[in-house]
């Protein structure tokens, strides 16, 4: 886990970054939550405002929706993106509060942060219905806040990863054109 320095940090180098590039790159920096009081939108608004579309045409509400068990999230082969974000099932009850337990079915903030990141919610949880852990209000809250506290103390060095090498350029075959 980064310290509060380290994190500080890398926020710079992504602001930075998105300066120099902006209009060429949009880099996604998701800031790590287990220091909030209360959790941020997933992605931003993952489902809210936000739509994912992965290489094989799958449309996700988030980039990582795919690990949340259930939800067979549609494709852009098979349908419109305009269909997928109003009328699908999963984009549907992805942005939707009914699937809020407490405490986020009655938070006067749950359309404000949606009640968190399914994802993490899934994965720290066991169900993406509940409350993310990074909420002060989850029952998990204390359990996901303290051991991350607890391992971002540490003193050892950062060691950042080694620049990727560019890649030979490799011909691309055009896709299929959309039938329908």
């Amino acid at each position: 886990m980064p310290t509060r320095a380290r994190l500080a940090h890398s926020n710079r180098v992504v602001e930075r970054a998105r300066e120099k590039l902006r209009g060429r790159l949009v880099i996604d920096h998701v800031v790590p939550d287990y220091r909030a009081r209360r959790p941020k939108p997933c992605m931003g608004g993952g489902g809210w405002m936000v739509i994912n579309v992965t290489p094989s045409g799958r449309a996700l509400p988030c980039h990582a929706a795919y690990v949340i068990p259930g939800p067979t999230f549609p494709s852009v082969r098979e349908a419109s993106l305009a269909w997928i974000w109003q009328e699908s099932a999963p984009f549907r009850a992805f942005r939707g509060t009914g699937r809020m337990r407490e405490p986020c079915r009655s938070c006067e903030r749950r359309e404000v942060d949606f009640g968190g990141c399914r994802r993490q919610a899934m994965l720290l949880t066991g169900d993406p219905r509940n409350a993310d852990p990074a909420c002060e209000l989850s029952p998990r809250h204390r359990a996901v806040r303290e051991p991350a506290e607890a391992e971002s103390t540490g003193d050892a060095p950062f060691v950042p990863r080694r620049p990727m090498r560019r890649p030979p350029a490799m011909p691309v075959a055009p896709l299929p054109a959309a039938e329908g």
